[in-house]
């Protein structure tokens, strides 16, 4: 059986207004990730990823660096129970 892992990131810095979630989106389509982001009212952005081991560690490093126009100046990760995701979704600022 191959091993899912579910991660939970909290992204700082410039991640809102530059593209943020659609990036990480585009991203997590390619890898093959299932989960959701969304910005925060406090100007950070929240997602949670899921997928084989090799997918969820390459979306974190997409998350670290963002798109052209973001400066990320810090991205926490956090292990998250394991949800039943079916692909990957955009949510509205929570």
């Amino acid at each position: 059986m191959t091993e899912i892992l579910t991660r939970h990131l909290t992204i700082r810095g410039r991640v809102q207004g530059v593209g943020f979630r659609n990036y990480v989106a585009y991203k997590a389509g390619e890898l093959g990730v299932r989960g959701w982001v969304c910005n925060r009212t406090d100007g950070s952005v929240e997602a949670v990823v899921q997928g084989i081991p090799a997918a969820v560690g390459a979306i974190i490093e997409c998350a670290h660096r963002g798109p052209r126009a973001a400066k990320v100046s810090s991205l926490e990760v956090r292990e998250e129970p394991s949800g039943d995701y079916a692909a990957f979704e955009t949510r509205p600022t929570a």
